[in-house]
């Protein structure tokens, strides 16, 4: 019955569709941890029950051959009584014939027997047999999963540690965008920009000043042009000459 059940887990988890049992769980991660824990463990159980199979198995096969051998040896026992009461026989002596051939009779009702014996264990051998080798494919498939399963946790790891980074990224990213650097330098662009103007109109305002100093000059000089000639009309003295 141990057996049975033993075997019933192990086409159950065989015959377990272990991507459709990740889609369908909350968390993979823990689902997967979860189904190598079991794996193992009814690895473990399978080759703990595989071995006493195999142990009774052989206790059987070498009950058969013992049986076996019995069959042949009373076989052997009884063609040499068989031939002792012949060749007592045809010596003559009856008494002595008759015995051996009694003998004969018990040696061949003991073949009997362990042949019988060894018939009736054939069926529970063929069928531990079959158990046997049942358990053993059941096992290999086991253990083909579960190294399955290692390589999918070991995937899903290494996706997780990837997606992780990348959600690292895309949150700097996404940071940086909410900061947005360029409206930064955008005002600090504008700041320089009003003080380039400031120097520009300082600048302006200076040439200005320059240029009135300078036209205040010409004035000056107009004035006393206009002076000169003003005298030289009182004494009678010719104009300046304009200059060509």
């Amino acid at each position: 019955m141990a057996k049975q059940s033993i075997f019933g887990r192990i086409s159950t988890l065989v015959k377990a569709n272990v991507n459709a049992m990740l889609d369908s769980a909350e968390d993979p991660q823990k689902m997967l941890d979860q189904l190598v824990r079991d794996y193992t463990n009814n690895i473990a159980d399978a080759e703990s029950a595989i071995a006493e199979t195999i142990g009774n198995l052989r206790l059987l096969e070498r009950d058969h051959e013992e049986d076996v051998k019995a069959a042949a040896e009373w076989g052997n026992k009884a063609l040499a009584a068989s031939r002792k009461a012949d060749e007592l026989r045809r010596a003559g002596n009856t008494t002595d014939a008759d015995k051996f051939d009694n003998l004969a009779k018990i040696a061949l009702q003991r073949q009997i027997s362990e042949e019988n014996e060894a018939k009736a264990l054939a069926p529970s051998i063929a069928a531990q047999t079959e158990v046997v080798d049942k358990l053993k494919d059941g096992l290999n498939g086991m253990k083909q999963k579960l190294v399955e399963l290692r390589s999918k946790a070991s995937e899903l790891m290494a996706r997780q540690k990837s997606a992780e980074a990348q959600n690292k990224v895309h949150d700097a990213v996404r940071s940086i965008d909410v900061m947005d650097p360029t409206s930064e330098i955008g005002r600090f662009e504008d700041k320089v920009r009003r003080q380039e103007a400031l120097a520009a109109g300082k600048a302006e305002i200076a040439a200005s000043s320059l240029d009135a100093q300078f036209n205040q000059l010409e004035d000056v000089g107009e004035l006393t042009e206009v002076e000169a000639r003003l005298a030289a009309l009182k004494t009678g003295a010719p104009a300046p000459a304009i200059e060509q």
